[in-house]
């Protein structure tokens, strides 16, 4: 395999975005069968349904964050790991919740509970994020131990609620894919189980390494392709899931899973890459990434809490503020710069 990584780096220009393209492909194609046979497994060893919501449809749909993000960690490229991470909570608001809002056919309403406790909880390890980089710019093992336990708290809380009846168990199957497709034998599930990870795994590979040709190619930092295009790449399984949701008009389903997933980001994803290796990136970095997370969820909370529901206006300006984004990094990180 090192020698189709190799031929990468030495390939028309071209190739590298088409192998980017296809990884990205392929990853999402491959979270999609996590899920599916991680659901069919559970439920054929009988599992709580609310367990599956909780935790293992949460595990996968973040798998091509967390894939990545490791990957790039063991490979010394923390840029790639921290701007993947980031970059995809900003990519879950900015177009997953925001096609959400523009593609449903009613307001999407909003549930207090999960605005207060699981965007407080979000807004909370956001921020904390950023503290713990801001004065060394490192997020160290120690510093990614926190978050872990953070998301640890997370579960705990999610577990609790679920078990008090505080959201139904409609929304823990719904959101698990529960809408009465066919049923798979424990046995299959193990073998497309088995598959997928590798899948995962060696779409990853690829991703990584065509997103470092690409960056080195067109001298921008790497991170600036990771909290672009290698983010939006992995963020797929919760776009198509709102876009989904939206047309069904369950649109509000999706709210309290992007909030979810944003938490696992940060505690997860990047809490886990600095913990196999500490993530150092440039200030210059830190300082555009971290601040556009927050002024992204700061949008977000103050949209949704206005009305308490997103309406399709709220969605096409959440959508226009990513596009804001993008349209920064033409201004602070021009193509030959790096």
């Amino acid at each position: 395999m090192n020698g189709v990584f190799t031929w990468i780096e030495t390939a028309p220009a071209y190739v590298p975005w088409l192998v980017l393209a296809g990884a990205l492909l392929v990853l999402s194609k491959g979270a999609d069968l996590f899920v599916e046979s991680a659901v069919a497994l559970a439920r054929g060893l009988k599992v709580p349904r609310l367990i599956i919501g909780i935790v293992l449809v949460s595990f996968a749909t973040t798998s091509p964050e967390l894939s990545v993000s490791l990957f790039s960690a063991i490979q010394g490229r923390p840029e790639m790991a921290l701007g993947n991470a980031v970059g995809s909570v900003i990519c879950n608001v900015g177009v997953a919740l925001a096609l959400c809002g523009a593609l449903s056919p009613r307001p999407v309403p909003v549930m207090p509970r999960v605005l207060r406790r699981t965007g407080g909880f979000l807004a909370f390890v956001a921020v904390l994020s950023f503290a713990l980089v801001v004065n060394d710019g490192v997020l160290g093992r120690g510093e990614g131990a926190l978050l872990f336990a953070c998301f640890a708290g997370y579960l705990a809380l999610s577990y609790r609620e679920h078990k008090r009846g505080e959201f139904s168990e409609q929304a823990a199957s719904e959101a698990a894919g529960g809408d009465g497709g066919a049923v798979m034998g424990i046995g299959r599930a193990l073998g497309v189980f088995m598959v997928a990870i590798a899948v995962v795994i060696v779409a990853s590979r690829f991703t990584v390494a065509s997103a470092v040709v690409i960056a080195v190619t067109l001298r921008i930092p790497e991170s600036v392709i990771a909290l672009t295009l290698v983010a939006l790449g992995t963020s797929v399984p919760e776009v198509a899931t709102s876009i989904k949701a939206a047309r069904k008009g369950h649109g509000e389903l999706s709210v309290g899973n992007i909030l979810g997933a944003n938490i696992m980001n940060i505690c997860w994803v990047a809490g886990a890459s600095s913990m196999a290796n500490p993530l150092a990136l440039p200030r210059r970095e830190l300082f555009f990434m971290f601040p556009a997370m927050l002024i992204t969820l700061a949008a977000t909370f103050w949209v949704l809490r206005t009305h308490r529901s997103l309406s399709r206006q709220e969605g096409v300006a959440l959508f226009v503020l990513y596009l804001v984004y993008l349209a920064s990094f033409i201004v602070l990180f021009p193509p030959g710069t790096s």
